[in-house]
């Protein structure tokens, strides 16, 4: 079946084809009100040496990096994303998605702290909420460890949060889906409908050819008997004689 045909089709089935558009375009519709656009908010932080490892270089922390620094980024990203980490930032306002992690590429102790909710204002207020506490967090670590407040790492703040921007991948990709379901449902309908129509007779059935029909008068068939006068069949006068016939020389 090309293109022409199945624009035929579709034309001629064009009842089946409507209605299922018209449904489609209102899940599409139904799909964008009801999936909200989603807004991020992130900043980036940094671990920097203590103070008392940087005497060495003047007190400059970013000229002292060490890979343990590395490790301690790893480490504080996997506990501001466990359950107690979740817990006591639910209790300060963050109810919305967050996810802290190593920056992708970097070359040094470099940290994501991003916020996702569907309230921009609320989304900038709670990554501004994470970035302090994942500096308290940092601290608490090392005070369990009874480290001195000389030999403590320290937390910069690189970028600080930055004003949500709507991510619109995840919303575009249910449209499309509701758009192209909706469109091969329609399709399938009429081309079902279409399949239908054109079903051939059951099995059974047979149609008489025009060939088959009586007809009279003709040689090889048996048309109606013609009475002969007195009643004589017609098939023993045929079968006489003529010489038997009475006034025949």
């Amino acid at each position: 079946m090309d293109l022409a045909e199945i624009w035929r089709v579709m034309r001629r089935r064009w009842y089946v084809l409507l209605p299922g558009l018209l449904l489609t375009a209102a899940l599409v519709a139904g799909v964008y009100a009801l999936v909200p656009v989603e807004y991020r908010s992130q900043s980036t932080v940094t671990l920097l040496n203590s103070k008392k490892a940087t005497v060495a270089f003047d007190g400059n922390p970013f000229l002292s990096t060490q890979a343990s620094l590395t490790g301690m980024a790893d480490g504080l990203a996997r506990n501001l994303n466990s359950d107690d980490s979740r817990r006591d930032l639910r209790s300060r306002g963050v109810t919305q998605e967050y996810e802290a992690k190593i920056a992708d590429n970097a070359q040094g102790p470099f940290m994501w702290l991003s916020v996702t909710g569907t309230d921009p204002a609320a989304v900038l207020k709670s990554d501004e909420v994470f970035t302090a506490y994942a500096e308290k967090r940092l601290q608490e670590f090392q005070a369990q460890q009874s480290v001195t407040p000389e030999a403590m790492i320290r937390m910069a703040t690189i970028v600080p949060p930055q004003k949500p921007e709507a991510q619109t991948k995840t919303r575009l990709q249910y449209l499309i889906m509701a758009g192209v379901l909706g469109f091969v449902l329609s399709l399938v309908a009429t081309f079902f409908v279409e399949a239908r129509r054109r079903r051939p007779d059951k099995p059974g059935r047979h149609r008489p050819a025009p060939s088959d029909a009586p007809v009279s008068g003709t040689a090889g068939t048996a048309g109606p008997a013609t009475a002969l006068p007195g009643g004589a069949d017609p098939a023993e006068s045929g079968a006489r004689n003529p010489r038997d016939s009475p006034g025949t020389a």
